[in-house]
């Protein structure tokens, strides 16, 4: 029997398989992300700041949108108010991307 990493106690010799096969097959995995370039790394600041924006754009667009049909529903107006609330979105999602780009 192998002491494990601990030192308090003892593995079994199937153990000590597994964790080699473990660490070979993790071994095998990192040489395959450098072989074909797709290591999977955290976004940058920059990629992390376009997400945020196109989210605060798409956000305000289809906000802006869902509540201005709502009213029009509920106010039978046509479509004064889905008009009116696609262009307070689109003014709100701008809105907010000056101000997030303003802080920087």
């Amino acid at each position: 029997m192998v002491e494990d990493e601990t030192g308090k106690g003892t593995k079994l010799p199937e153990d000590v398989r597994i964790d080699s096969l473990d660490e070979r097959l993790r071994n095998a995995q990192a040489k395959e992300e450098v072989r074909t370039g797709s290591s999977t790394s955290a976004p940058d600041a920059n990629e992390r700041l376009g997400q945020r924006v196109f989210s605060l754009l798409i956000g305000g667009l289809l906000g802006g949108t869902v509540v201005g049909w709502v009213l029009d529903r509920l106010f039978a107006t046509g479509h004064l108010l889905l008009i009116v609330g696609l262009i307070l979105g689109i003014g709100g999602g701008f809105w907010s991307i000056i101000k997030l780009v303003s802080k920087k």
